[in-house]
C-alpha cells in the first residue's frame, strides 16, 4: 500500500460520470496507464488533460477502478478508520448499533458507505467481512485492525469470507477464516427480539439476510390467523416472524435440505415444539404446482434471477411466471409479499413483471406497500445501482 500509485488516464470526455461522483470507472473509459498496476493496487485517475479526478482500487474486468476517494487522500489505515467510524455513526443514529432487541445489522454496505467492494455484517460479537474486489481482499488485515478499534470492545471475532465473492478473473487463492478471535464463538444472533443461527461458514452471503429485517417485521403484522407459505425460505426468517405474529400455520419451502435444516433450527430456537410449522425441501415451482393447502399469505423471496444485464429478459420472464403461479393459487383476500434482489432489475422492471403475472392470473390486485432495503444498506445518491432490493405487498381479491 506504500508504493507510488500507477496513473490511469481517461479518454476524452469520459470524466463526466466521475464529475458526478459515480464510483466506478469502466474499462472503455481508460485510454492508458502510466505504470503497471497489479490487480488490487491503488491507482490514481486523471483526465486526458492531466487533471486529477479520483483514487481507487484497480481490477481486471468491466469495472476497472472502484473509486475510494475524489479528494486525493492516501488509502491507508487512517482512511479505513475514518470511513468505518462514519459507518458506525450512521448505524447508531438509526438505532441499530445500540439496540437491545437487535444485535445483527450491516455495518458496511460497499458503495453506500463509500467503501466499494467491502461488506461487513455484525452478528452480536462477530463481524463477517466479505471482499468483492481484490483491493479490499489485499487490505483485509488492515481493515480488520481498524474495525476492532472502531467497535471499541464490542467485537470479539472477525470472520473473513471470500470464496464466493472475489472476481473470477482475480489470480489469487480464495480463502476464508478468522482474522481475529475464533475461539468459543457463539453463532446465535438476535433481530427484533427473535433469535437465529448464523451459518457464516457455509451459508449464503454472510450467513443471514439482514436486508429483510424491516420487511419481516411488516409481515408479522399481517400474520395473525393466516395460513402462511414461505417460499425460498433459506434460514426461515419470514417463517418465525409469521409464527410470532400469530399465524395459524407456517410452511417453509426451499430446494436446499441444508436450508430446511437451518429453518427448523431457527424455528426451534424461538418456538420449540410448535406444531404450526412444517418445512419442505422441494423445488418452488413444483411445490406451487402440486400444493394442496390454500394459503392466504405467501412470501416469494427468490435468489437473484439476473446477475448481469444479459440475463435481464429471462429473469423478468421468471419473475412473471413465479408470481403468476402464486397469484393463481392464493386464497381470495390473500396477501402476497414478493421480492427481487437482482441489481439489474429496476423497480419498474419488477413492477411490470408482477403486473403481467396478475393479468395472466386474472386476479384483481392492489399494491399495499412498496418495499426496499433498510437504512443499514444505504444507497449512495451518486450510485443508483446500489438500490438492489425491491418488494411489493399485494392484496389479492
Amino acid at each position: 500500500m506504500n508504493k507510488q500509485p500507477a496513473k490511469a488516464y481517461l479518454r476524452k470526455g469520459k470524466e463526466d460520470s466521475l464529475n458526478r461522483y459515480h464510483p466506478w470507472v469502466f474499462s472503455g473509459a481508460i485510454h492508458h496507464f502510466e505504470g503497471e498496476p497489479e490487480e488490487g493496487d491503488v491507482v490514481e485517475v486523471y483526465t486526458g488533460d492531466n487533471r486529477y479526478i479520483a483514487t481507487g482500487h484497480y481490477q481486471i474486468g468491466s469495472i476497472m477502478v472502484r473509486v475510494l476517494s475524489f479528494e486525493g487522500e492516501p488509502i491507508d489505515p487512517s482512511y479505513y478508520l475514518r470511513h468505518l467510524n462514519e459507518a458506525l455513526k450512521i448505524r447508531e443514529r438509526i438505532g441499530l448499533a445500540n439496540s437491545t432487541e437487535t444485535n445483527s445489522f450491516r455495518l458496511v454496505h460497499g458503495e453506500g458507505d463509500n467503501l466499494p467492494g467491502l461488506v461487513i455484517d455484525i452478528y452480536d460479537k462477530t463481524a463477517v467481512m466479505q471482499a468483492h474486489s481484490v483491493g479490499m481482499h489485499k487490505d483485509r488485515n488492515i481493515i480488520a485492525e481498524a474495525l476492532l478499534k472502531v467497535m471499541n470492545g464490542r467485537l470479539q471475532h472477525i470472520y473473513y469470507k471470500s470464496e464466493t465473492t472475489l472476481p473470477y478473473k482475480a489470480n489469487i487463492l480464495e480463502e476464508s477464516g478468522f482474522l481475529a478471535g475464533g475461539k468459543d464463538v457463539c453463532n446465535i444472533a438476535m433481530e427484533n427480539g427473535l433469535q437465529f443461527h448464523v451459518d457464516w461458514l457455509k451459508g449464503q452471503k454472510t450467513g443471514f439476510f439482514v436486508d429483510q429485517r424491516e420487511n419481516r417485521k411488516l409481515l408479522e403484522q399481517y400474520s395473525k390467523g393466516m395460513k402462511v407459505l414461505n417460499m425460498f425460505c433459506y434460514t426461515g426468517g419470514f417463517s418465525f416472524y409469521a409464527m410470532r405474529g400469530g399465524a395459524e400455520l407456517v410452511h417453509s419451502v426451499d430446494s436446499s435440505q441444508k436450508a430446511i435444516d437451518l429453518t427448523n433450527a431457527n424455528v426451534g430456537l424461538n418456538f420449540p415444539g410448535d406444531s404450526r410449522h412444517q418445512a419442505f425441501a422441494e423445488d418452488a415451482f413444483k411445490f406451487l404446482d402440486n400444493m394442496q393447502e390454500q394459503y392466504n399469505l405467501i412470501i416469494l423471496d427468490p435468489p437473484a434471477f439476473a446477475k448481469h444485464k444479459n440475463a435481464l429478459h429471462n429473469a423478468l420472464k421468471g419473475y412473471s411466471r413465479l408470481n403468476q403461479k402464486a397469484l393463481e393459487k392464493i386464497a381470495p383476500g390473500g396477501i402476497l409479499f414478493t421480492f427481487s434482489c437482482s441489481q439489474v432489475v429496476t423497480k419498474d422492471n419488477f413492477r411490470n413483471a408482477v403486473f403481467t403475472a396478475a393479468a395472466y392470473a386474472h386476479r384483481k390486485v392492489r399494491i399495499l406497500h412498496q418495499l426496499h432495503q433498510p437504512a443499514d444498506h444505504p444507497i449512495n445518491i451518486y450510485h443508483p445501482e446500489g438500490e438492489y432490493l425491491k418488494g411489493l405487498v399485494l392484496y389479492v381479491e
